[in-house]
């Protein structure tokens, strides 16, 4: 794999943005089967558009801050698409959960774009992981009866 300042190659570009399409699919998947609003699609295109951001990013060349810069601007811009996702009525909040893992795939996207592939895995099987065993803990700490009821808080 080049470095990640050199320019990347067709098939190395290839690699990157399907990696990241795959990674952002998987958590998307989860949420997908969880019946959120953001699923397989959402996740997919925000992996791959983070990732397509650093790889152009990376390509331009400029400075050392050129990266940096990107990867702020993508984190500010995925929050406000995770915000999208987030419902407030009287008594509860939903699709934090799901908001939150927007933001995971945008840094794997980010991780896959930047050739990080060891870093990308890594968080998306740490988001799985997160995801359906803290989905598992929710279920079994409601039927101990030590949570509030459940329209109290956050169905994810």
């Amino acid at each position: 794999m080049p470095p990640i300042s050199a320019p990347v190659t067709t098939l190395d570009l290839v690699l990157r943005l399907g990696a990241a399409t795959v990674v952002g699919a998987a958590v998307g998947l989860n949420r997908e089967l969880a019946g959120k609003p953001a699923g397989l699609r959402t996740h997919a295109l925000v992996s791959l558009g983070a990732a397509a951001l650093i790889v152009i990013g990376l390509g331009l060349g400029g400075d050392s801050g050129t990266p940096s810069r990107i990867m702020q601007g993508v984190i500010a811009g995925v929050g406000f698409i995770g915000g999208g996702v987030i419902l407030h009525d009287r008594r509860s909040v939903h699709g934090l959960p799901t908001a939150a893992s927007i933001w995971v795939v945008a840094s794997a996207g980010l991780a896959t774009g930047s050739g990080q592939w060891a870093t990308a895995l890594l968080v998306v099987m740490l988001a799985l992981v997160v995801l359906i065993a803290g989905h598992v803990l929710d279920r079994a700490l409601d039927r101990g009866g030590r949570r509030k009821p459940r329209q109290e808080r956050d169905p994810d």
